[in-house]
This record gives C-alpha cells, structure tokens and sequence, in this order.
C-alpha cells in the first residue's frame, strides 16, 4: 500500500504540502502559544517548510510538472535538514555558532524612548542553546531526522514514479 501510495504524485504533492503546513503550525504553535522563543538559526529553518508548501500545491495542481516539483520539494527539505543539522551541531558544541543574536522586538507605539527601552530589555535568545528538549534531542534535532527522512522518501518517489 505504502508503495502504491508513493507512486501517485498526486497524493505525494498534497501530503508534501501538509506536512509543510503542519511542521510550521507546530512550530509557530511552539512560539506563540507556548512560549518559545526561536533564535537566528530557528527562523532559517522555516523557510524551507514554507517552500515546500509552495512546492507541494504547484506540484498539485500543476500535472506536467508533478515529478520536477516533488523533486525540487525533496531537495529542499534535505538542504532543510542539513541546516538543521548544522543547528543541532551548534546546540551540541560540535560547530561553532552565528556570533549574532536575535530577540522579539514589536514598535507598535512610535515612541523612540519605548523602543530604545524594549531593545535594552529584550532576551537574547541564543542558537546554541536548545529552547525545548525532549529525549536528549532538541527541536533542531527532530527538524533534522524528520527533514532527511521526507526529503529522501519525495526524492525517492519523484524518481521511481512516473507523473501521476
């Protein structure tokens, strides 16, 4: 069944897109509602997630490009997961880190002072500190295994399939 299913791009492009979907729901779920904060390299992160939604519905709703377009989705979730990697690398102390930091900042006032004031106060959130851990492996980490593992299955199946 699972190779059936790996077969019909068109069913592969609509999962590619979901999954995207509900990695960055997760995690603006993870920032918004519970709290945490993501640093320079957690941002980078995201932009593949939200390209390969891109991907996925064009792969969709665009037949002949079906195959190419799975293709290009599972090259960019790997280059995804080497980023993530990377990221896990730096939490672990195997890499070194962006000497930058970032932190949440919001000029809804328009007063220099209270932005001056949230600048001077705001926490820095760092890219070699993990934020969440869970099994000894952080959310850098999970982004890593969970980015191999669907970038090789899309590329796998972009290759073996024939557009669907």
């Amino acid at each position: 069944m699972i190779r059936a299913m790996l077969r019909r791009l068109d069913l592969l492009s609509w999962l590619t897109a979901a999954l995207g979907v509900v990695v960055l729901g997760a995690v603006l779920a993870s920032q918004y509602l519970g709290g945490l904060q993501p640093c320079e390299l957690c941002l980078y992160q995201r932009w593949p997630w939200a390209a390969v939604i891109v991907l996925g519905g064009l792969a969709a709703a665009i037949r002949p490009a079906r195959r190419v377009l799975v293709l290009l989705a599972g090259l960019v979730i790997l280059l995804g997961g080497l980023l993530a990697a990377y990221h896990a690398g730096v939490e672990y102390g195997w890499f070194p880190g962006f000497t930058a930091c970032t932190a949440a900042i919001s000029y809804g006032s328009g007063d220099a002072s209270a932005l001056r004031d949230q600048l001077l106060n705001a926490p820095v959130v760092r890219c070699d500190v993990p934020g969440f851990v869970l099994f000894g492996i952080s959310m850098a980490g999970y982004n890593a295994i969970l980015s191999v593992v669907a970038g090789l299955v899309l590329l796998a199946a972009a290759i073996r399939s024939r557009a669907a």
